[in-house]
């Protein structure tokens, strides 16, 4: 998949993360804001990058700014930040379809 045009997922409130997407250099460039970097930085990170690889998004600006989201919910916010920024709203293969 190739990024369209910049879109965000989630929200800064706790337990929640926000996911902004934006159109790559060739590579994925990877940000991350975290209260909790120390501790789950690496697990954030992985989450991240094996979502977007089972996406096949390899060209892609991706922020992160957790605020103590769990796995789930940051996959499900890198996922709707993709597929807001493909415009693609019919047949979203949401609840564990994307492997």
């Amino acid at each position: 998949m190739e990024i369209k045009k910049p879109a965000i997922a989630g929200t800064l409130e706790s337990s929640d993360c926000q996911v902004t997407v934006e159109v790559g250099e060739g590579k994925i460039d990877f940000t991350l804001q975290s209260a909790v970097i120390n501790q789950y930085g690496n697990q954030i990170r992985k989450v991240v990058y094996e979502t977007l690889e089972r996406l096949g998004v390899n060209n892609v600006k991706i922020s992160v700014v957790d605020k103590g989201a769990l796995d789930c919910t940051i996959k499900a916010r890198v996922e709707g930040a993709v597929f807001r920024s493909l415009e693609q709203t019919d047949h979203l293969p949401w609840g564990g379809a994307i492997r």
